[in-house]
């Protein structure tokens, strides 16, 4: 049986690809799982979807750019595309990734399209790697390859060669000293005359690679047919209407005549779409741009969505969100400076005294300098961030003094407004750069079941707010430090969904201000970063954003600790005590 199967795989290599377009074959071939797709069974492809297939079929278009949302159908799309070409014009294929986990998750979904397609299965065969032993995330087949890499690793990007290249989420790409995943992988096709090179992602911001790709292509738009007047035209957002309070009343405004059009027409209308290119000059690279609007996915109805909107639209950090993954746009970033003294002034009477009923949990942030902490406690509520409290404890870091401080601090009470008592329910220690990182561990590690934990800022928008380091044994854990400020930014520009107490004082803002989020080119590739602003000092920033990270080792539910706080069995607060002579210098 394995002769035979080998026979055959070998003599379907030979065979010419099937003369019908890349479209009808993944219709006739490709059969879903339910693990795979929220839609499964025989895979039928949407007007867009076929439209990006044309694309991949055109021998005159070398480079394909989809700047999306979710809920458009691109993931089982992609299948599609490296299951056609196993099967008809078998090719050295590579699919790049974010992270590892992404590569390994999407290698066991096309394993599972492969097992439950007729015509796919068996195609693919293990990989022995260097000891020995097969992986999934290297596949051999008749007159080919499928390897699936992470973006994380540039240097096995080096080590593969390419015909058909697929990057899939490549706003999530890290630019690394090694150099842009991108162009690392786009060199490995260099050898093929004949590549094709995929790239698509949800935009996450307006310098991001994906918006950059499309705006390098012919930027194509996907257009409806209007049912009452007949012009074509894209669904945007901004064309959506709907009766206040009734989210399922939304309709589309036509923008060329104002017909409305209701929802029930949407299936119809993606049907007849098309794809306008409106930068037709651009040879060679095809742009499409696609939002979830013309997803005719059922949870992708506009009642829907304009829910989803009116509940994320209370933050800017869930509207970001929205923006991305059902919109498809980028967030727009914020280029100007923050004002200290208007933020100065919209501080309210509350602190730790006298809690706002709406904040549930407390956490503190500690930076730290050679003769002094910095800690910053945050209030969270459901959404909104609240800033108590900026505290210095003066003193050799070495010492035992400023750490008696912190641990007094960290145990602390408060009453709260609905009847108990809430204290720290987590710290983040900022570790240092090496000077400092044993004191700061031998003070965290005793205290890690109190959730106190040793940290290091690392750089990258996509990185997590908070995550353990990757290295054995060790107590250090990882803060997004550009994710954190790139949210509090955010907040703080629109004014929304930070809110400060009385008994900060102008300092606090003065070095809450000290930076900037700027873009600039590193190897003609635009990078997003946070700059210091020239003068000023940052510790109450660091001391914020660590303290926002802390929140993420809170598991506790809200609706759970809002009960907990209400229980008049919660504990009592404690009497202040006096302060070590430290605290008064």
């Amino acid at each position: 049986m394995g002769i035979e199967l080998t026979a055959s795989n070998a003599l379907q290599a030979l065979r010419p690809p099937p003369a019908i377009p890349l479209a009808d074959w993944i219709e006739s071939n490709i059969y879903l799982p339910q693990t795979a797709s929220a839609l499964p069974g025989k895979m039928q492809l949407w007007a867009y979807q076929r439209g990006i297939c044309d694309a991949i079929d055109d021998p005159e278009i070398e480079r394909v750019t989809v700047l999306k949302s979710a809920r458009i159908g691109y993931t089982a799309l992609l299948s599609g595309i490296i299951a056609a070409h196993v099967a008809n014009t078998p090719c050295p294929i590579l699919s790049v990734l974010p992270t590892s986990d992404d590569a390994r998750d999407y290698a066991v979904d096309l394993e599972g399209i492969f097992e439950a397609s007729p015509e796919l299965r068996g195609l693919l065969s293990d990989e022995a790697d260097e000891s020995g032993r097969s992986t999934m995330l290297n596949r051999r087949f008749a007159g080919g390859s499928l390897k699936f890499v992470a973006a994380k690793s540039p240097r096995n990007l080096r080590r593969h060669t390419s015909k058909l290249l697929i990057m899939d989420e490549i706003d999530g790409f890290e630019v690394s000293q090694e150099g842009d995943p991108i162009e690392l992988a786009t060199m490995r096709t260099l050898t093929f005359r004949d590549r094709k090179i995929i790239a698509g992602s949800t935009p996450v911001f307006d310098f991001g690679p994906a918006t950059r790709l499309y705006d390098q292509s012919d930027k194509r738009v996907f257009e409806v047919c209007c049912p009452s007047c007949g012009d074509f035209a894209e669904v945007r957002w901004a064309d959506l209407r709907w009766t206040e309070g009734d989210p399922d009343s939304a309709h589309w405004v036509c923008p060329s005549n104002g017909c409305i059009v209701e929802e029930r027409h949407k299936p119809a209308m993606v049907a007849a779409g098309r794809w306008r290119a409106t930068a037709p000059d651009v040879k060679g690279h095809a742009g499409f741009r696609i939002n979830a609007l013309v997803s005719p996915h059922f949870n992708a109805r506009w009642g829907k969505l304009v829910a989803e909107f009116l509940k994320a639209k209370r933050s800017p950090d869930t509207l970001q969100t929205f923006t991305n993954l059902v919109l498809g746009e980028p967030w727009k970033t914020e280029g100007e400076d923050l004002d200290e003294r208007a933020l100065f002034e919209q501080r309210e009477t509350f602190n730790l005294e006298a809690l706002p009923p709406e904040v549930l949990f407390l956490t503190v942030g500690v930076d730290c300098q050679d003769d002094r902490l910095e800690a910053v406690i945050m209030g969270h509520g459901e959404s909104d961030l609240f800033i108590l409290s900026h505290e210095v404890f003066w003193g050799p870091i070495d010492g035992e003094a400023i750490w008696a401080d912190l641990d007094y601090l960290l145990r602390e009470r408060w009453k709260h407004p609905k009847g108990g008592t809430i204290g720290i329910d987590a710290a983040c220690v900022d570790s240092g750069d090496g000077g400092h990182t044993e004191i700061v561990h031998g003070f965290t590690a005793p205290r890690f079941g109190r959730r106190v934990v040793s940290i290091k800022g690392v750089q990258g928008f996509s990185r997590p707010f908070l995550q353990r380091s990757g290295s054995k044994g060790s107590p250090l854990w990882l803060a997004g430090v550009d994710a954190i400020k790139s949210q509090l930014f955010n907040r703080l520009s629109r004014g929304q969904g930070v809110r400060f107490g009385d008994a900060l004082e102008s300092v606090y803002f003065e070095q809450l201000t000290s930076e900037r989020r700027v873009v600039r080119y590193t190897r003609g590739t635009p990078q997003a970063r946070f700059e210091r602003i020239k003068g000023k000092r940052a510790e109450s920033l660091d001391a914020t954003v660590y303290s926002w990270a802390a929140r993420h080792l809170i598991g506790q539910k809200v609706e759970a600790r809002a009960a907990e706080l209400a229980s008049p069995a919660a504990p009592k607060a404690k009497s202040r005590v006096s302060r070590s002579h430290w605290m008064g210098r």
